[in-house]
């Protein structure tokens, strides 16, 4: 007997839904010509409020 597992499925990528998000967020952050620090909380800070935002609105 063989020690072997074969492990069989399918991968799915995402899509185009994330990098296109993405690009888009630092386009936004470009165009309000935001300064080093301010650019750098919008894209660390923001995502993370808008996150717990949508979840607690999606959890009641």
């Amino acid at each position: 007997m063989s020690d072997e597992q074969k492990i069989t499925g399918k991968m799915e990528v995402a899509g185009i839904t994330g990098p296109l998000w993405a690009a888009a967020w630092l386009f936004t952050v470009g165009y309000a010509q935001l300064s080093f620090g301010k650019g750098f909380l919008a894209l660390v800070l923001w995502p993370y409020y808008l996150g717990q935002l949508l979840r607690g609105a999606g959890a009641g």
